[in-house]
């Protein structure tokens, strides 16, 4: 029915224009005796790490398809940003619209005509000018954490397109996913640590908070 893979950090899920390597590309590896191709029941972005769900065939995709598209797939990330909230937790309610330009390309910006997008979140540390956020999506639009976390005024350590002061590896996990697959069955519950770099990062916290 479904895989839940740990997506490393630095590889698109999907074909770009430089055809470079990509997850899907490498599905057929994970059919497992299987006649069907897998497929990609969500994405993550190339430089975020963690949970992916990958359907084994046609009626894995379309479960898992309408689990994601009815927010019924309970996603949770971790994410080091610049600064930090003044409160200790709360709700993003601000739509997200897609912009593009020649310069620049393209991003995702906070604007009233957007699609809605909604994240709640709360802090799980600080230190150093730092603070480690857990976010929970509501709805799933494209950069949705990325951009939320830049309209708290606490941009992704590393998301330079985003505001963040310095280019560096993204420290944004895809640390779960809870999916009701089944009705009369347990959720199907997964998680993944922090890719390297980050782990360092969030070494920071743990540090901080002992005596």
């Amino acid at each position: 029915m479904l895989l839940v893979i740990d997506k490393p950090a630095g590889i698109p899920c999907h074909a770009g224009p430089s055809g470079q390597p990509n997850l899907e590309a490498g599905l057929d590896q994970v059919r497992f005796g299987s006649k069907d191709r897998p497929t990609l029941a969500h994405r993550l972005d190339q430089d975020t790490s963690g949970c992916l769900a990958i359907a084994r065939g046609p009626k894995g995709a379309k479960r898992l398809g309408r689990l994601f598209q009815e927010g019924l797939a309970q996603k949770t990330y971790w994410a080091v940003v610049e600064g930090g909230p003044a409160e200790d937790e709360g709700r993003i309610d601000a739509p997200l619209l897609k912009i593009s330009s020649k310069e620049e390309g393209w991003r995702m910006i906070v604007d009233s005509t957007g699609k809605s997008a909604v994240t709640e979140w709360r802090g799980l540390g600080r230190t150093n000018g730092q603070a480690w956020i857990e976010f929970k999506p509501q709805t799933g639009r494209t950069h949705q954490i990325r951009v939320h976390a830049a309209h708290l005024g606490c941009p992704i350590v590393g998301d330079i397109r985003y505001g963040a002061s310095e280019e560096s590896l993204l420290c944004l996990l895809a640390r779960s996913l809870v999916l009701p697959v089944y009705n009369e069955r347990p959720d199907v519950v997964a998680e993944a640590e922090a890719a390297p770099h980050m782990a360092a990062a969030l070494e920071a916290f743990s540090t901080a908070a002992t005596p």
